[in-house]
């Protein structure tokens, strides 16, 4: 299998993961400072549902784009 199909499948299954299951991140970030005294928090963040949708209509037109060029 060519490396652009393989690709655009990887994305779609990523993209359907983050749509359908969610996905999440830590974000971390100092909230006092003072001198050797650090105190920080830690948040998880979602990865927003959009992202999953672009991955999945890229991963389409990475699919159906290299069938094209192939056929015709």
């Amino acid at each position: 299998m060519k490396p652009l199909p393989m690709l655009g499948v990887a994305l779609i299954v990523f993209g359907a993961f983050v749509v359908f299951k969610g996905l999440t991140y830590k974000s971390q970030s100092d909230v006092v400072k003072i001198g050797d005294l650090e105190i920080s928090a830690e948040q998880r963040r979602a990865i927003p549902t959009w992202v999953g949708v672009v991955g999945i209509v890229g991963g389409l037109l990475l699919v159906a784009g290299v069938g094209r060029r192939r056929g015709g």
